[in-house]
C-alpha cells in the first residue's frame, strides 16, 4: 500500500504511467555506475566490431561486385536480385550480432519501434544509442587496445562509402555532432568514453576526414558539379567511376 501511494505521488517513478521512455534503463545504468565506480569497465568488443566491419564490407560494398559475378540468368526480373538477397541477409544477421552484447539492452526497449528494419535512419540511431552508453567514470580505462586501432581505418572507410554512396551526409554529420555534444556534456559530469565509444568516435572522425578529402579532390570537377548542383556537394563513388574510370577503358 505504501509503495502504491508513493507511485501515485511520484508518477514519473519506474513503472508509473508518467515514466519517460527508457527511464528505468537509464536509472539502472547510472546506479550501476555509481556502485561499480572502482570496477573495471566493459572490455572492448573486438569480436562485435570485427563482425560488423566484415558484414558491412561483404553485404554492402560487395553487393555490386556480386551483381557482376553472378549470371543474370540466375536472377530473372520477376525474382529478387542478388543485391536484394544481400539486403535480406543484412537484416537477418544484424539482430543476432546485437544479441551478442549485454550493452545493447536499450535496443531491446526500442525493438518494438525499430524492429529489424536496418535502413539508414535506424542504423545511425542505433549507433548513437549504443554510443550514449559507452561512458566510464575512470579516464584511465578509456583506452583502445592495439587490435582495435587496426579496425578504425576499415571501419571509417566503410562509413565513407556509406555516406557518399547513399547521399546521407546530412544524417551522418548530424549524428557526428550529436556524438560530439554528448561527449562534451558527459565530460562535465566527469564521464569519459570507454574503448568501444572511442572506437566509434574515431571511426566517425576518420570518415569525416575522408569525406572532406574526397570533396576537396573533386571540388573543381565540372562534370560532377553539373550532376550534383545542390548546396551540399558530396559526389558518389559510382558516379566518379562511371564518368572517369570506366570511360578511360
Amino acid at each position: 500500500m505504501e509503495a502504491a501511494a508513493r507511485r501515485r505521488q511520484h508518477p514519473g517513478a519506474a513503472g508509473g504511467p508518467g515514466a519517460q521512455p527508457g527511464a528505468s534503463f537509464l536509472q539502472a545504468r547510472h546506479s550501476s555506475v555509481k556502485t561499480d565506480e572502482a570496477a573495471s569497465t566493459a572490455p572492448f568488443h573486438l569480436d562485435l566490431w570485427f563482425y560488423f566491419t566484415l558484414q558491412n564490407w561483404i553485404l554492402d560494398f560487395g553487393r555490386p561486385i556480386a551483381m557482376l559475378v553472378f549470371p543474370l540468368e540466375w536472377f530473372p526480373l520477376s525474382k529478387p536480385s542478388v543485391g536484394d538477397y544481400f539486403h535480406m541477409a543484412y537484416n537477418v544477421i544484424t539482430p543476432f550480432l546485437l544479441l551478442k552484447i549485454d550493452s545493447f539492452e536499450l535496443l531491446y526497449y526500442y525493438d518494438e519501434y525499430l524492429g529489424h528494419s536496418m535502413w539508414y535512419i535506424p542504423f545511425f540511431l542505433i549507433l548513437f544509442m549504443y554510443f550514449s552508453g559507452c561512458f566510464t567514470p575512470t579516464k584511465a580505462e578509456s583506452a583502445m587496445p592495439g587490435a582495435a586501432l587496426l579496425l578504425v581505418a576499415p571501419s571509417g572507410l566503410y562509413y565513407w562509402y556509406l555516406v557518399t554512396e547513399g547521399q546521407i551526409f546530412i544524417l551522418f554529420i548530424f549524428t557526428f555532432f550529436a556524438m560530439l555534444a554528448l561527449v562534451l556534456h558527459q565530460k562535465r559530469k566527469r564521464l569519459f568514453l570507454d574503448s568501444n565509444g572511442l572506437f566509434l568516435f574515431y571511426s566517425f572522425a576518420v570518415t569525416l576526414l575522408l569525406v572532406a578529402l574526397w570533396v576537396a579532390w573533386l571540388w573543381n570537377d565540372p562534370v560532377l558539379r553539373k550532376k550534383y548542383p545542390g548546396v551540399i556537394y558530396v559526389p558518389e563513388p559510382w558516379a566518379f567511376y562511371t564518368l572517369h574510370v570506366s570511360s578511360q577503358h
